[in-house]
């Protein structure tokens, strides 16, 4: 359990190799100024690790002779530093001298994977999978295989999935499927999942006061907002936004009450925590079908931008 709780601690505190070219400036988000906190609220308090568990760990994440849950996650957030810089830190975190700080390179704008690219399949491809022009329909073509579906021997059985990808930190985003479309996936997921309300893993890059520096996507306003409308039983009746439904041996459906009155957290909506209920992996496979869509962006910045939170209400006020 001790080693567990190690794990847990140092995953969050282990940022990009950027944020630690200037100290420990990104870890303080998660486990305060000093390190006094409990990262999400279940690590173990990492100002009481020694300077030689910290660098042990720190060690360990890059050559892969250390960690659980958060191996792989780390794994490409440590592989840039040296022995110097792992010694800084840790020294840092012990209240020792700041660790030093790297001369300022400018940011350097990564080109957005457009996933729709190359997907929109030259015409013979749509005529051939067009089964309304064959005269004959076998069932290799029925499934989406194209293969014999009475074996399932590997050369038969299909393209594999492929969801290999880089680690947090180091892949490069992909441009929104479509307008306002949920952000894909692009770094490799192994070690984060199971998400669950009292461990989600994402929170530790992805929440708004540290994603900037971790180079993510930050958690938007609607994840922080409850859009379900408020709901009481008084007087015998159901009451919803403050209009009574009514029982009568139904619950009442709220379809004449427009939208619900947002009501903004200061923390995530948990009606929200299971993040790859809307984000996926995506596989690196070709697809098994011809694909036409082609997606309409508002603007530039749209592809990897949302405003969600501002047309929530659009076709229904």
């Amino acid at each position: 359990m001790t080693k567990v709780l190690k794990v847990i601690a140092l995953g969050s505190l282990i940022a990009s190799s950027a944020l630690y070219s200037a100290g420990t400036a990104g870890c303080v988000a998660c486990h305060g100024v000093t390190f006094e906190k409990k990262a999400m609220g279940k690590s173990k308090v990492v100002k009481d690790m020694t300077k030689e568990e910290i660098v042990k760990a720190l060690n360990g994440y890059k050559d892969g002779s250390y960690g659980g849950a958060m191996k792989a996650m780390m794994a490409g957030q440590v592989k840039s530093l040296d022995e110097a810089s792992i010694n800084a830190i840790a020294d840092e975190i012990k209240g020792g001298a700041k660790a030093p700080v790297a001369e300022a390179k400018p940011a350097v704008k990564k080109k957005l994977i457009n996933i729709n690219e190359g997907v929109q399949n030259a015409p013979e491809r749509e005529a051939k999978e067009d089964l309304g022009n064959k005269k004959i329909v076998t069932e290799e073509v029925l499934g989406l295989r194209k293969t014999d579906l009475y074996s399932e021997k590997a050369e038969t059985t299909g393209v594999k999935t492929d969801y290999s990808r880089p680690a947090p930190g180091s892949s490069t985003k992909f441009e929104r499927a479509y307008f306002n479309a949920p952000p894909m996936i692009p770094h490799s997921v192994d070690g984060l999942l199971p998400i669950k309300q009292d461990n989600n893993q994402c929170l530790g890059c992805h929440m708004p006061e540290v994603a900037k520096g971790m180079g993510a996507t930050p958690i938007p306003v609607t994840h922080f907002t409850n859009y379900r409308p408020t709901t009481i039983f008084k007087d015998g009746e159901l009451v919803k936004e403050g209009k009574t439904v009514g029982m009568n041996g139904e619950m009442g459906n709220v379809g004449d009450i427009k939208i619900a009155k947002a009501k903004k957290l200061d923390k995530l909506y948990q009606g929200r925590f299971n993040c790859t209920q809307c984000h996926a992996p995506q596989s690196k496979t070709d697809t098994v079908v011809a694909n036409t869509f082609s997606p309409d962006f508002k603007d530039d910045k749209m592809k990897s931008h949302s405003s969600l939170a501002d047309a929530m209400n659009e076709g229904v006020e």
